[in-house]
């Protein structure tokens, strides 16, 4: 259903949430929270995302407020910690942001960086979480940085890792970079994530075979819905599935939540039910303060019920006048690419 204009605007709240890390350049974090009659949603596309694209952001929103979640097939969802491009001796104090959590992502790539910066931040991932007594399961995330051949590089003196996850811009350079590690014998997986929700056709990736997991997030490709249309269909063609976060406020996560929650039980030949991938979805203890108490983080697993934003929270982190009025343009920039 879309809902009018007017109603969605009337429900709205922008707020400024400030980053506890700097994060993709971000030390302050707005969005705009629509307080709906089936929950709460949130649009919060990065500023520099034209009309056409944040449309999907804002569907997604529309989703969680007016239509709701679908419904949960598990009520805890386990999730990885996130490790900004900081360095190596600053990873202590990032992990312990995240307690119980095994499986982490490490930002790499990052510019006015070398390799060397990224292979002393995944090696010091790997021994804060083994002094920890977990076995580590690390991730990185270049975001596209990379060259073929710097990923490949990468790969060579990062491993052991679960995936590399966007390490070059376009599908074509993935499957390149896929292609030559099985050729070389280095057991990593690639994953994608720009070249599936900054694209029109998310399934081109898999017509490819250009990489091992889909990272999916329900803001940019639509909402909760979508992903598991999207989740289902990839699955079909045998790839692994990470349900992830944009850098959301803790309504944005719900959304991502609630999409691991209702995914389908797959059991293994023992009729055990196997436990999705670890999510992208801890983002939250990036954030210096939220509209919502943090959720407790157990054993590394977040529990999967819908954020409730706290009335005085929101009047404390509300934005100023000039940049309501600027979200408020934007929603209606985007209204006419809902179709």
């Amino acid at each position: 259903m879309t809902p009018e204009l007017a109603d969605v605007l009337d429900r709205a709240h922008v707020v400024q949430l400030p980053m506890a890390v700097k994060f993709r350049g971000i030390t302050t974090r707005e969005a705009l929270l629509i307080e709906g009659p089936a929950g709460w949603g949130e649009f919060a596309p990065f500023l520099e995302y034209g009309p056409r694209e944040s449309a999907a952001w804002l569907r997604a929103g529309l989703e969680a407020a007016y239509a709701g979640f679908p419904e949960p097939q598990r009520d805890v969802v386990e999730v990885n910690g996130t490790v900004p491009a900081v360095p190596a001796e600053q990873v202590p104090e990032v992990i312990a942001r995240y307690p119980g959590c095994r499986t982490f992502k490490v930002k790499v790539a990052e510019k006015g960086q070398v390799l060397a910066d990224d292979v002393a931040r995944v090696r010091a991932v790997r021994d804060t979480v083994s002094a920890q007594g977990h076995v580590p399961v690390i991730r990185v995330d270049a975001n596209g940085g990379w060259s073929v051949a710097e990923a490949l590089a990468a790969a060579e003196q990062m491993m052991p890792l679960d995936y590399m996850e966007q390490p070059c811009a376009t599908a074509e350079e993935l499957k390149e970079v896929r292609g030559e590690l099985m050729r070389r014998g280095l057991f990593v997986r690639v994953a994608a994530d720009e070249s599936i929700r900054k694209v029109e056709d998310p399934y081109r990736v898999a017509e490819l075979g250009a990489a091992d997991v889909a990272v999916v997030k329900p803001a940019p490709l639509g909402g909760v819905r979508r992903v598991l249309e999207v989740a289902r269909h990839l699955r079909e063609r045998h790839m692994d599935i990470t349900v992830a976060s944009a850098l959301d406020t803790s309504v944005g996560i719900s959304m991502g939540l609630a999409a691991i929650a209702a995914l389908p039980k797959i059991y293994d030949d023992e009729d055990i039910d196997v436990a999705p991938a670890a999510a992208g979805l801890a983002t939250g203890s990036l954030f210096a303060e939220d509209v919502c108490a943090p959720r407790p983080l157990v054993d590394g697993h977040l529990p999967a019920a819908p954020a409730v934003p706290d009335p005085d929270r929101l009047s404390a982190l509300a934005a100023p006048a000039d940049r309501r009025d600027w979200w408020f343009d934007r929603v209606r920039a985007c209204w006419e690419h809902l179709g």
